[in-house]
């Protein structure tokens, strides 16, 4: 009966440490400035100059930014920037588009 109690009790709060959590504009740059994240089939370095590097068997350079409570990218030749709305949870980052897509990373140590 006991175990079952605390059970009861220790439920809530594991599945509360694991929800994703939205971000803002602080909260993002903490996240990835200095960071570097692993995808399904690529990794992206986040560098405090502003500059990041996508590789997903060839290195991309582009640049980064915090505008709002946003991540925005700019990718060169483009000079447009795209933007998109962050959730975390511990060890992970989640990236979501205008469109509702959604890209999960985890942070690499």
């Amino acid at each position: 009966m006991f175990r079952f109690a605390m059970m009861a009790v220790l439920m809530p709060a594991m599945a509360g440490a694991v929800d994703w959590q939205w971000a803002d504009g602080p909260a993002i740059s903490a996240a990835l400035r200095d960071q570097s994240l692993i995808y399904d089939n690529a990794t992206q370095s986040f560098f405090a100059s502003g500059r990041t590097v996508y590789d997903a068997g060839e290195a991309s350079w582009g640049y980064w930014a915090v505008r709002g409570d946003q991540y925005c990218s700019q990718w060169p030749p483009s000079d447009g920037w795209d933007c998109y709305d962050v959730m975390v949870k511990p060890g992970k980052i989640r990236f979501i588009g205008v469109d509702g897509s959604m890209t999960d990373g985890m942070v690499i140590e």
